[in-house]
């Protein structure tokens, strides 16, 4: 089954894993959000095959979280709408295998994803 992943190019962890998928032979798709961000519909639904809120996925180390953000006491919904928005608040890289997704970090836990 090939692996999708959500990468960012600038992020050295999501190349770190794709340079891990491509060493280990893992037939891989990727998705770079950060020119094709992700709808409402795609976050919520990524969010289920993760089993996690969107608290999850929020980068608060992102400067733009700091500030336009960190300050905010959104609701789920009103997250979900914000990183449909600024796709840079999203953790990366995630990875999707049929219906489960996981964080792809650290990249220790990618080897347990791909063999399942």
């Amino acid at each position: 089954m090939v692996v999708k992943v959500l990468h960012n190019g600038s992020c050295s962890k999501s190349n770190a894993v794709l340079e891990y998928l491509d060493e280990n032979g893992v037939p891989f798709e990727m998705i770079n959000f950060m020119e094709e961000p992700l709808s409402v519909l795609e976050i919520k639904t990524l969010l289920k095959k993760m089993n996690q809120n969107v608290f999850h996925i929020i980068r608060k180390s992102e400067r733009l979280y700091r500030e336009k953000f960190a300050d905010k006491n959104l609701s789920e919904e009103e997250w979900i709408k914000v990183l449909s928005e600024n796709p840079s608040l999203i953790q990366r890289p995630i990875l999707i295998k049929g219906s489960v997704a996981m964080l792809g970090r650290p990249v220790e836990n990618v080897k347990f994803f791909i063999e399942k």
